[in-house]
């Protein structure tokens, strides 16, 4: 079965009817949600997993229990050596998810490195994904290091430096940069959810 790994800011609490649309598309699709236990977008995501009555979840978690579990659904736990309550600690479980799945979808507020490095994780692993940018209520593909230069270009500047701080942000881009080849060709992400996406307004690659 084909996996999707849904993830999302915690400072994010109502799911805009956008993501709604696609998420719709998703369970119509048959398709497996693989989600983390966090709060902010993954309790809301699961909420609404809950209340359309889905059942093709997998819930992980970084240690023994998580911490949210809405739908009573399947769990997959991560084990880690890194000290609980920790960044190491729970991006073990987001590193298990990128490479679980087969494509990636995330509400983002064009700022958490969290989520940011979750995007960034699909791009190293050639696997593509789709960002909804909750401020501007736009959605971007990803799936090579430009697709992430457009992407970070939604962000201030305060909290881009402090992306690039916290994670060595543009460093990794560089390195993707480098490396990496487009093996997505022709590819689209709507083949996960399906739904005709308006024109996406063109913006530079460079930073706002």
């Amino acid at each position: 079965m084909t996996n999707v790994f849904v993830s999302g800011s915690i400072k994010i609490k109502k799911i805009d009817p956008k993501v709604t649309e696609r998420l719709k598309n998703i369970i119509s699709s048959n398709l497996r949600v693989i989600i983390g236990d966090a709060d902010g977008v993954d309790s809301s995501i699961q909420e609404f997993l809950k209340s359309n009555g889905v059942r093709s979840v997998v819930v992980y978690c970084s240690g023994d229990i998580p911490r949210n579990n809405i739908g009573h659904w399947n769990t997959k736990k991560v084990s880690t050596t890194y000290k609980p309550g920790t960044r190491q600690y729970f991006t073990a479980k987001d590193k298990a998810m990128a490479a679980d799945c087969d494509y990636g979808f995330m509400i983002w507020d064009a700022s958490s490195t969290g989520t940011l490095s979750n995007a960034i994780e699909l791009v190293e692993k050639n696997k593509a994904g789709l960002v909804y940018i909750n401020k501007t209520k736009e959605f971007i593909k990803i799936k090579n290091a430009q697709d992430l230069e457009t992407l970070i270009s939604f962000m201030s500047t305060a909290s881009l430096k402090k992306a690039d701080e916290k994670i060595g942000l543009l460093k990794k881009i560089e390195s993707i940069k480098s490396i990496q080849y487009d093996l997505f060709d022709g590819q689209i992400i709507e083949d996960v959810a399906s739904v005709k996406q308006p024109s996406l307004t063109q913006r530079s690659s460079g930073l706002r």
